[in-house]
């Protein structure tokens, strides 16, 4: 029956689609992806079964909706996209079927009345009852809470569904379903029915499994329509083709709510909400560790956890970095061990293995996206607890061959691992955090498949039979005893810890054979040895923050670099060697010496250069039409004497100039900025230093604007509130005032505003509808402002961060607005 059924959907796909070539292409996909099922059902010989015929059902579903959108043809190629994708995930599950899976019974869901203790998550739940399940009342949403594997999305979900307010509001009709991951949408849709359904309906579960899956949306609809609804999915993954259910739900005026939770923001349904999980802070993670250890009374007396020693089991918690998963599992680990063996507290704390979390968190690792594999693996590399800058993690990939290209690899892979909850947003839009436990299990998964390896000098080193391709050198100050029997294989190498590391030349020349990436940042690093000129094969060099005087003079043999990134050594002399690494790509640089004037213009492949000296830029000013590719350029040492008129005058013929980071001195004005007006490409700027005024006219189109250190004495709001474009602002040290006051309707498309270091301000006055669309606002050391305008509490803004004192911070949290807002974090 199944193999004719698919037959019957091929012919029904196979039809002319006229001129329009993408439909064309997209329905042929489809078609190939269908033939392919049917001979997988032929040759596997499955016998007709239940999760055969679910597969089957969803299939006929997928086909009518691309055929649907076929006929629609209104140029959303993109929609196809979770078709393709629930197509290949039905292929993949008919493939492991096997002999005894045609009959496997449909798995049950959680029980969301389990009785189970909850730490740190009483914040998040009230406040998403108050603005998302209950506030709103009047419109049908769809909200996401997001994180990695255990983080607490179930939990904190299982705790929304259970609240009496919530249980009162929709008591007639509140639906969950768990492990949502593992099911068809026809598993789905009759999981829902079994909870609304009369039990002395006749509608048995033979009866559901044989119906198509529009019956049954139809169905569900049915027992939906006029009641005010809660249906919580669980664990929601995004290959599953979930537009034709959530479209056929009721979407009422009465404050119905779907509820999902999920690893990925790439769901498959419009999402109003997303709820990001947040960490543990340290008295939260030691408050779950310690209840955990004491559930059931299983210690007494003596052999309980003494108070004595809180402090080093915060200090070991550290290394569970605010997951409450591996916070549970180690309390559970040690309370076994005390029954057990009997052993102190202080050597079990000193003995913490991560293992069995690992092991719990392979579910999570599975379910990434496979082109996401190697860029996960590659977290290794960097230091546990760091602070990963955007544009590094895309440099690297590209260079160790871990993205495809550089073009696509920032919306490709760096957004992919943010959307997957593998990296999460830090203090700026460019830093990223990695869980530590996280971490542990990319070095696990690296030294399987990647060929990763990490030397210590204390000769605690795990042998590994096949050869190393990526290793990290963790140094001390004792003298590191390295070996080269195996630095021929390596493509990268990363240097950790305490700079000290006393190498012969012949150590560099080992790995010149395929070594693509060296990264020495944060190392201490005094001198560059010459030899490093032998890395014929270098692609990314990362010498950042170090103490590094000189570059050497062979760095000019590297012919194939596309990465150097020399920044944050204070006064390196840079001699005149640049302009013969053609293959740069970005150049990072700040507060270098040069002997002789650097010919960058010979630089045709440059797409970052930061920081080059004004002087610099001016000297060659007629050729860098050469530099088409440029994107992002910091330019330095301006001040009252520097023409910037000419300077504007060549920036403004690069086409792909999006970036612009102009930098003064700390003690003299820079000069008139005026002529910034004519620069139509630029997107985001930054003016670091003093200003006797703000510019009359700033790019056009400009999205981002960052104000450093420019004292200016006007209150610059007035001018920056017509930019049209403008989503984030950054004002630190930029305003002496006491008063900002924004207009009516001003900064129409503001998303972000940071204020920092604004010394004398005591007054923030909005006018009406004013930042209409801000989430995010941050205020740091303004210690005057003591109160903010409630015009600024728009319906969108989620989250305020401030640091001020006591005083002021205490009477801010009991504002009355405050309780609207999702992440509120005001410290002293």
């Amino acid at each position: 029956m199944s193999e004719a059924l698919l037959l019957s959907l091929i012919q029904k796909l196979d039809i002319n689609y006229g001129e329009d070539t993408r439909i064309k292409e997209q329905m042929e996909m489809v078609i190939k992806e269908m033939r392919e099922i049917v001979d997988i059902v032929r040759d596997e010989k499955l016998e007709e079964g239940r999760t055969l015929n679910f597969l089957v059902y969803d299939l006929v579903d997928v086909a009518e909706d691309a055929l649907h959108l076929s006929k629609q043809n209104d140029g959303h190629y993109w929609k196809y996209d979770s078709i393709h994708s629930w197509i290949g995930e039905i292929k993949e599950r008919m493939l492991k079927l096997g002999d005894d899976g045609a009959n496997i019974n449909m798995r049950s869901s959680e029980n969301v009345d389990d009785d189970k203790y909850v730490v740190g998550m009483e914040e998040q739940m009230e406040m998403l009852i108050r603005t998302r399940i209950i506030g709103g009342e009047g419109y049908w949403k769809a909200l996401l809470i997001k994180g990695m594997s255990g983080i607490g999305k179930t939990t904190l979900a299982r705790e929304i569904y259970n609240h009496p307010t919530v249980v009162e509001r929709f008591e007639r009709r509140r639906l969950w379903v768990s492990n949502v991951t593992h099911f068809t949408i026809k598993e789905l849709l009759i999981k829902l029915i079994q909870q609304v359904e009369d039990p002395e309906s006749l509608h048995t579960s033979s009866l559901l499994e044989n119906m198509d899956n529009q019956s049954l949306r139809d169905m569900l609809r049915q027992h939906l329509r006029g009641m005010q609804y809660l249906i919580v999915l669980d664990d929601v993954p995004k290959q599953m083709h979930l537009k034709s259910f959530w479209a056929h739900l009721p979407q009422e005026f009465n404050g119905s709510r779907l509820l999902l939770t999920s690893h990925t923001a790439e769901v498959d349904i419009h999402i109003f909400d997303v709820h990001e999980m947040r960490f543990l802070d340290s008295d939260k993670s030691w408050e779950l560790f310690f209840t955990t250890i004491n559930h059931g009374n299983k210690l007494t007396g003596e052999h309980k956890f003494p108070k004595s020693l809180e402090h080093m089991g915060k200090q070991m918690l550290r290394k569970c970095d605010g997951l409450p998963l591996a916070i549970k599992e180690v309390g559970k680990q040690l309370l076994e061990k005390k029954l057990t063996s009997g052993s102190e507290w202080e050597q079990l704390l000193e003995l913490v293995d991560f293992g069995s979390t690992l092991k719990l968190l392979e579910p999570f690792y599975n379910k990434l996206d496979p082109k996401l594999d190697s860029c996960f693996m590659s977290m290794s590399f960097f230091k546990e607890y760091a602070t990963l800058r955007a544009e590094k993690l895309i440099e690297i990939w590209v260079a160790g061959g871990m993205a495809a290209s550089r073009y696509d690899s920032k919306n490709s892979y760096l957004q992919g691992l943010i959307s997957e909850s593998v990296i999460n947003v830090k203090d700026k839009p460019t830093e990223y955090h990695m869980n530590a436990v996280l971490h542990l299990l990319s070095i696990q998964k690296a030294e399987e498949k990647l060929g990763f390896e990490i030397l210590r000098n204390n000769g605690n080193n795990r042998p590994f039979e096949s050869p190393r391709h990526h290793r990290v050198i963790i140094c001390s100050r004792d003298k590191f005893n390295y070996s080269t029997d195996q630095d021929k294989h390596l493509v990268s190498l990363f240097f950790h810890g305490g700079g000290y590391f006393d190498t012969s030349p012949s150590y560099w020349k080992s790995f010149e054979q395929k070594l693509r990436i060296l990264d020495l940042e944060d190392f201490g690093l005094k001198i560059l040895p010459e030899t490093i000129g032998a890395l014929m094969e270098l692609r990314y060099l990362g010498l950042r923050n170090n103490y590094i005087k000189e570059l050497p003079q062979l760095l000019r043999c590297l012919k194939k670099l596309e990465v150097l990134d020399i920044a944050l050594n204070f006064m390196v002399e840079v001699p005149d060697i640049i302009w013969e690494m053609d293959s740069l790509v970005h150049l990072y640089m700040s507060d270098v010496i040069c002997p002789k004037p650097l010919k960058i213009d010979a630089l045709t492949y440059i797409e970052t250069l930061t920081y080059v000296s004004v002087d610099n830029w001016t000297y060659g000013l007629s050729r860098f039409k050469e530099m088409e590719f440029l994107k992002k350029l910091g330019i330095e040492g301006l001040d009252g004497n520097s023409d910037v008129s000419k300077l504007f005058v060549s920036l403004a013929d690069m086409e792909y100039l999006r970036h612009l980071i102009l930098r003064g001195y700390r003690f003299r004005n820079m000069p008139c900025l005026d002529y910034l007006g004519i620069l139509h490409n630029v997107r985001t700027l930054k003016l670091d230093g003093l200003l006797a005024r703000l510019p009359t006219n700033l790019p056009p189109y400009i999205e981002s604007l960052t104000l450093i250190d420019s004292c200016l004495d006007k209150d610059p709001m007035p001018l920056l509130e017509k930019l049209l474009n403008l989503s984030y602002l950054k004002l630190r040290n930029a305003y002496t005032g006491q008063q900002i006051v924004i207009l009516d309707d001003g900064f129409p498309h503001l998303r972000v505003l940071c204020i920092e270091e604004l010394w004398n301000l005591r007054y923030v006055q909005c006018g009406k509808d004013a930042m209409d669309w801000l989430e995010k606002l941050e205020i740091h050391d303004c210690p005057y402002l003591d109160t903010l305008p409630e015009t600024i509490m728009s319906s969108c803004l989620v989250e305020i961060k401030m640091v001020t004192t006591k005083s002021i911070a205490a009477k801010i949290r009991k504002s009355d607005f405050m309780s609207e807002i999702e992440v509120v974090n005001i410290n002293p």
